[in-house]
């Protein structure tokens, strides 16, 4: 509720001693009296509505609905407040402060002794660390023996390959090498694939359009994981699409999430009924119930496709529901 805004009233002293008649002074006082009951009423305005809301909240949460997502005043006029309750220092120009390498994770060390020789009585004192980063790109090509058996009734026995490397002939780290250059870092694949022939892998570009276009089952299903557990631990959502043409064709991109995850999907349409399904994460049937009834009610559906859901029912895809 907007705070009310109330003009302000004279006082006594600031008219003239010729107009302090006893009638404006009446006056005077009756106004002051009323712009304090205006100021507690709109208090206790914005408290009752503030009670209401969270009786509604708590309906709905009753219900199985979710409520309304708590929202944080801007804090674009006023620093939020340090949570210890202590305010900090203001932050020094100049360089920003960078960690230590000391935390740094350390895979190798080398002792370095003093190129000239060492005075007589000289004392060790220990070392002094000058830590170095580098990074190593090798080329590591493992032959896999399978070891190949002929069973008592002729049957072919032979090992089994590693899960990671079966479908392929480029281990797991390499493809996941690829599809981070080209999806995420966006280099193209002419690029991508003079890279790998400098480092030595032996590669066609064909391989290559097929490490980045095919077999990427389990990453689509890790996603629609991603959107129903976010769905199912989240009070709220946030929801957004853009368009954009694509080999002549319009498609639009709708964006589900929150602060805890953030989920994308490619689509040809952005219709009500095309978000729905899509905040359905897979789920391809159809249920009617008295829930599902009771609705169909309240939008006032003709009677003659209320009569043919008259009873429950489960269809499993939109084909089946159509029919």
């Amino acid at each position: 509720m907007k705070p009310m805004v109330l003009l302000p009233i004279p006082s006594l002293t600031d008219l003239p001693e010729a107009e302090r008649t006893a009638t404006v002074k009446l006056l005077l006082s009756i106004c002051h009296q009323q712009q304090t009951q205006l100021l507690e009423l709109t208090e206790q305005l914005a408290l009752q509505a503030e009670q209401i809301q969270q009786l509604k909240d708590e309906i709905a949460r009753l219900k199985g609905e979710k409520g309304r997502p708590p929202i944080k005043p801007s804090g674009l006029t006023k620093p939020p407040p340090d949570p210890d309750g202590e305010e900090k220092p203001p932050r020094k120009r100049g360089k920003p402060v960078r960690k230590k390498t000391a935390e740094l994770a350390i895979h190798q060390e080398q002792v370095i002794e003093p190129q000239e020789p060492l005075p007589a009585g000289a004392q060790f004192k220990g070392y002094e660390d000058y830590v170095v980063q580098e990074l190593v790109v090798e080329l590591k090509n493992t032959r896999y023996r399978q070891a190949c058996y002929r069973g008592s009734e002729g049957e072919r026995i032979v090992g089994e390959l590693p899960v990671a490397v079966k479908g392929g002939h480029f281990g797991p780290t390499l493809r996941s090498y690829i599809l981070s250059q080209h999806y995420e870092q966006h280099v193209p694949q002419k690029l991508l694939l003079k890279q790998l022939w400098q480092w030595g892998v032996s590669i066609s570009s064909g391989q290559l359009n097929r490490l980045l276009i095919h077999g990427h089952a389990p990453f689509h299903a890790e996603k629609a994981e991603v959107l129903s557990a976010g769905l199912e631990v989240s009070s709220h959502i946030n929801v957004d699409d853009t368009g954009a043409r694509h080999q002549g064709q319009n498609g639009y991109c709708t964006h589900i999430g929150n602060e805890w995850f953030t989920w994308f999907s490619s689509t040809e349409s952005k219709s009500r009924i095309n978000f729905l399904e899509l905040l359905r994460a897979g789920e391809t049937d159809y249920v009617v119930d008295e829930v599902a009834r009771e609705y169909m009610q309240q939008q006032k559906l003709p009677q003659e496709p209320l009569a043919l859901l008259s009873t429950d029912g489960v269809y499993a895809d939109k084909r089946a529901w159509e029919a």
